[in-house]
């Protein structure tokens, strides 16, 4: 009966979110509310979920475990945005779009998919998200515009960080736990991956027609005449070198990436401070992470919190488990398995799916670069692309953009899942 209670709540959540427009209430107030009732309905059936040996301290014990989790994501989300924004503040940015003066919609969805497919293998998936999202807004004036190439923005991440060990959270996983090693997944994921991003770029080249609108351009702020162009690419290089050397800190130091993200952070505010302590206070103030940092969508990454809650209640209460036992058991094959773990990821979190599918089959079942293990990582990574809360690159670029999930559902999911399938039939034909 719990079960079936958490099942129907999870849903009704995330139709609140997919209906956000029509009900008129915040995705975020639906994310929360619904991580909040999954955990509220675990207490009350802790027994028939848990067994007789957990209590409430057990339970909240456990909770407390998911939220450490979650929390090195939000954290991260959280630097990542404050770094973008920061660069933004000191029009770091200028640098780029001033580069890119095509209007052409067909070659600046290329320009912006290939920079995002290479930019999410050297990065992650998200951060990659995050950088894209700011660039589009200052490339593209109509919003539905901005929406459709954040879609292919979307796709273009996740392709590129299924192919990298470290370009998305599974791939970290999955390469940590010995099941891949970096140059198998690089070598044998490639080409699927590109396949993947390169059927929708096609077909949208084909629905793609005309040149697009630029934003009116803006007259210059008040921080911009203080601004030499040596301060703007410095916090520019600066900026994206922190972000880029977030991986590298990660293997030389073995701690969570959410650190490395902080201390990236720090560096670049320190440095920031340091370059405007002469200016006066009003324009100090302004360039400062003290006042960048109220830019960032606080709603983002309550919803955030909201999902990732109610991803782990269903994790908690073995539910994601049993879906796995179960397509294992029915299915066997380890190419409708992993297709289905992928097209999973698209509704809950891929992490607990791939946590689960490398606690149910150890390396003496499927031994290190075992195509289960290749493949799952190609599905995990891009599978989540179908719809747009089924990656934390599209949950960020949902939130940042304020994009709306029905019309995600409408424009973009097709044109992803025929990318994704596409990608696990090349896989199956160059092996």
């Amino acid at each position: 009966m719990i079960v079936t209670l958490l099942i129907v709540a999870f849903v009704l959540g995330y139709a609140m979110i997919a209906l956000e427009h029509p009900l008129k209430i915040d995705k975020a107030a639906a994310a929360i509310l619904t991580g909040v009732v999954c955990w509220i309905l675990i207490v009350i059936g802790q027994e028939s979920l848990l067994g007789a040996g957990h209590d409430g301290a057990s339970i909240n014990e456990t909770l407390l475990h998911h939220v450490g989790e979650i929390a090195e994501i939000l954290f991260f989300l959280l630097a990542a945005m404050t770094i973008v924004e920061l660069i933004d503040a000191h029009h770091g940015f200028d640098a780029v779009t001033d580069r890119i003066t095509t209007t052409s919609r067909v070659k600046l969805l290329w320009v912006l998919t290939v920079v995002t497919f290479f930019f999410s293998a050297l990065l992650d998936n998200l951060t990659t998200s995050i950088v894209m999202a700011t660039l589009l807004r200052k490339l593209i004036r109509d919003q539905k515009d901005v929406w459709y190439y954040a879609g292919m923005v979307v796709i273009a991440a996740n392709a590129g960080g299924a192919w990298s060990p470290i370009g998305d959270v599974t791939t970290i996983m999955l390469w940590i736990g010995e099941r891949i090693t970096a140059l198998s997944i690089i070598t044998s994921l490639l080409i699927p991956s590109m396949v993947c991003l390169l059927i929708p770029l096609v077909l949208s080249s084909f629905l793609l027609k005309g040149n697009l609108e630029r934003p009116v351009m803006e007259h210059k702020s008040s921080t911009d005449h203080h601004l030499t162009m040596s301060e703007k690419n410095a916090v520019l290089v600066m900026g994206v070198g922190g972000l880029l050397f977030v991986p590298f800190f990660k293997q030389i130091t073995h701690l969570p990436p959410f650190m490395g993200m902080l201390f990236s952070l720090g560096l670049l505010w320190v440095a920031t401070e340091i370059m405007h302590r002469d200016k006066s206070a009003q324009y100090r103030h302004a360039l400062s992470v003290a006042s960048v940092i109220r830019r960032i969508d606080t709603p983002s990454i309550l919803f955030f919190l909201g999902i990732l809650l109610a991803v782990s209640g269903l994790q908690t209460a073995g539910i994601l488990e049993s879906i796995a036992r179960t397509m294992d058991k029915t299915l066997g094959n380890i190419y409708t398995v992993n297709t289905i773990i992928g097209l999973l990821s698209a509704l809950v979190d891929n992490v607990p799916l791939v946590a689960g599918a490398m606690g149910m089959y150890p390396l003496t079942t499927y031994e290190a670069d075992h195509a289960f293990w290749e493949l799952l990582a190609y599905c995990a990574g891009t599978g989540g692309s179908t719809l747009i809360i089924g990656s934390a690159a599209g949950v960020a670029i949902m939130g940042i953009l304020k994009i709306d999930f029905l019309w995600y559902l409408q424009r973009m999911s097709l044109l992803a899942l025929s990318g994704y399938l596409s990608g696990i039939f090349t896989y199956w034909l160059l092996n």
